[in-house]
């Protein structure tokens, strides 16, 4: 029976995880917070040393890596920590996978890049991070990729029906309010947990038998659109559904990015070119729209059309 251990259970990616890697193996699931029992099992990337002892006394045959940093604005203030999670955490499951000839799935993002120009950003372009959040995954990235079987999958926007998330916020916010701002120059597709667990899924069946597949995938949702766009689907989706809100699509007005500073600098540009991972798994990445309507009909109580 294939062992998997699965880092970061309880965050959006981390929970689809569990549904979908169950069909390849035993399943051993930890959060970021100490296991209940005496199993001595630590999910915990703060924790390096219980993080290799963790994967020593598993002895896993596949490592998935679905924790992380991901408080964007607060890593500027937390860089030691954002950097200990982001950047050495991965490297120590690299050197423990690579010693027990495991493979090693790790998640990463578009802010590895600078977010210039309109272009799709394709795997080997160069990577320069406009911040401390972007820099740390970068140099996780790096690390992971000491290990011969690694599969390192950058994506974008990601949200889940579980937990909060973007569209959720702009529902709450229409109800209360008669009109909404919303950033309209930063562009991208929003991608599913969902859909990130199944095609992690599919790679890893096709890389057990293959490994010359090891390497660095794009995947993110199919299309293009902008915070503001986005916004005005979810709700023009939420008023098809029957839900009453004071703002509607055309209630939302449009702001740039300069005119709303965060410490974090954003990137502009978040599309990514999702060629090599389609063309290397056989795989159809569905509009970023179809798995927003899905999330908004789980999450509304719909019965999907």
């Amino acid at each position: 029976m294939m062992k998997i251990l699965l880092l970061g259970c309880n965050g959006q990616v981390g929970w689809e995880l569990q549904r979908s890697l169950a069909v390849l193996g035993d399943v051993i699931a930890l959060g970021s917070a100490p296991a209940a029992g005496d199993d001595g099992l630590c999910g915990d990337l703060g924790n390096l040393d219980g993080l290799a002892r963790t994967v020593r006394q598993v002895a896993p045959n596949i490592i998935v890596n679905a924790a992380a940093y991901t408080a964007v604005d607060r890593a500027q203030a937390e860089p030691e920590r954002a950097h200990a999670i982001n950047a050495l955490a991965p490297g120590v499951l690299a050197f423990e996978a690579q010693r027990l000839n495991a493979w090693l799935v790790h998640y990463s993002t578009d802010y590895v890049f600078d977010g210039s120009g309109s272009t799709p950003w394709k795997e080997d372009d160069g990577c320069a991070p406009l911040s401390v959040y972007g820099r740390t995954k970068r140099e996780g990235e790096l690390a992971v990729a000491a290990c011969d079987k690694h599969l390192i999958f950058r994506t974008s926007w990601v949200y889940g029906a579980r937990g909060g998330n973007f569209a959720k916020t702009m529902l709450r916010l229409a109800a209360e309010r008669e009109s909404l701002t919303v950033i309209d120059d930063q562009i991208g597709a929003p991608t599913s947990a969902e859909l990130l667990a199944d095609v992690t899924a599919h790679a890893l069946r096709a890389a057990l038998a293959r490994p010359e597949l090891a390497g660095t995938y794009h995947c993110a949702a199919d299309g293009q659109t902008s915070w503001r766009g986005y916004a005005q689907f979810v709700l023009a989706q939420a008023q098809a559904l029957g839900m009453v809100l004071k703002a509607g699509p055309d209630q939302v007005q449009a702001t740039s990015t300069a005119q709303y500073p965060t410490p974090a600098q954003r990137p502009l540009n978040s599309r990514l070119h999702t060629g090599k991972l389609q063309s290397a798994f056989s795989l159809h990445l569905p509009l970023w729209q179809i798995g927003v309507r899905r999330m908004l009909q789980e999450t509304l109580g719909a019965k999907p059309t």
